[in-house]
């Protein structure tokens, strides 16, 4: 393995090369690990806006494979599970030995694979405007899934498909430096990472990795369910609805859409650490 780090400031990328591919994440603060894992449309970057919130946390968001420097997966349609493996030898190779796993929208999919994977590195999990996956659906609905977005974005070019979705990821009215960061997200992407979040989003299902039987609990370890209340993506019913299936407390997330901790930092930010701070007390 091979790392090259720069300054400690959150707004700088680091990079790391594992065995599975060169894996790249940005990082600040200390204190207990908080690691947060970004959606579909977005990446590490995107989390700045709650590093100031979380200062006596060391916050890490990796950008998934494919996304800026991160080396894409080597199966061009991968399962959740794929991201879990590679974020295990990420976490291991930072010698994370327990955290909080923050999964948003996609990110959440792939929260649910760690915890079934690794359950004993993790102190709790927040799943926060989860996404479902569509494994379940008919193969009309997973094709159509699949291939609404990439195409897009190879067809349009990163500038159009940028300028037509940002606002939609965020609450009607949002504050325009807002939009501009989700937007410039947004022209980051990079079509063949995209193309396989996008598989596994149409082919796979969050709720395939927990245990849901009546006789046990369906997380591992302490978990919750956050929600913008004003998401238009995966909304605050489905996300309750999930919340009730898996019999984990729910937590709506004021004047937010769906990148809910881009609308509100402090108030996503306030969630996190009266989850977290007892679980890291405890330990």
């Amino acid at each position: 393995m091979t790392s090259q780090t720069t300054t400690p400031r959150y707004a700088t990328s680091r990079n790391l090369t594992l065995a599975e591919g060169r894996q790249s994440w940005r990082e600040s603060g200390e204190g207990p690990t908080i690691v947060l894992l970004h959606g579909i449309s977005s990446g590490a970057a995107s989390w700045a806006p709650l590093a100031e919130h979380l200062g006596s946390y060391r916050l890490l968001a990796w950008d998934a494979p494919g996304y800026a420097d991160s080396q894409a997966l080597g199966n061009p349609h991968p399962t959740a599970d794929d991201y879990a493996l590679r974020l295990d030898a990420w976490l291991e190779a930072l010698h994370v030995e327990r955290c909080v796993l923050v999964g948003h929208s996609l990110g959440a999919m792939m929260a649910s694979a760690y915890t079934a994977l690794r359950p004993e590195r993790l102190a709790g999990v927040v799943l926060a405007d989860p996404a479902l996956g569509y494994r379940d659906a008919d193969a009309d609905k997973r094709e159509e899934v699949y291939r609404s977005r990439w195409t897009m974005l190879a067809e349009q070019g990163h500038e159009a498909y940028a300028a037509a979705r940002a606002s939609r990821l965020l609450r009607d009215g949002a504050n325009p430096s807002d939009i501009a960061r989700v937007r410039e997200g947004m022209q980051r992407l990079h079509v063949e990472g995209f193309a396989q979040a996008s598989w596994m989003l149409a082919n796979d299902a969050l709720e395939g990795y927990l245990d849901g039987s009546p006789s046990r609990p369906a997380l591992k370890v302490p978990a919750m369910v956050l929600c913008g209340d004003e998401d238009r993506i995966t909304t605050p019913q489905a996300s309750h609805a999930l919340a009730e299936r898996l019999g984990l407390p729910y937590r709506g997330i004021p004047r937010a859409g769906h990148a809910s901790y881009i609308d509100a930092p402090q108030s996503f930010a306030t969630a996190i650490d009266t989850f977290s701070r007892p679980l890291f007390k405890t330990e």
